[in-house]
């Protein structure tokens, strides 16, 4: 399944401060379906939105 991401928080913000965590619920009331997850590697939390890929178009030839 790919994903998208919306939007890139960095880590370490303001104590108390959940940035990446609003943004999603924003998204959420929106009727959005996104998740919050971290890239470790970029020190960061990422909202992404799960996209499901197209389904391959079958070519169907009549025999004949």
């Amino acid at each position: 399944m790919a994903r998208m991401v919306l939007e890139r928080f960095p880590a370490g913000g303001p104590r108390g401060s959940w940035p990446a965590e609003e943004f999603a619920q924003a998204r959420r009331n929106e009727g959005v379906a996104v998740e919050v997850v971290m890239d470790i590697e970029a020190d960061a939390f990422l909202v992404i939105m799960p996209q499901s890929r197209a389904p391959e178009q079958r070519v169907e030839v009549a025999a004949g």
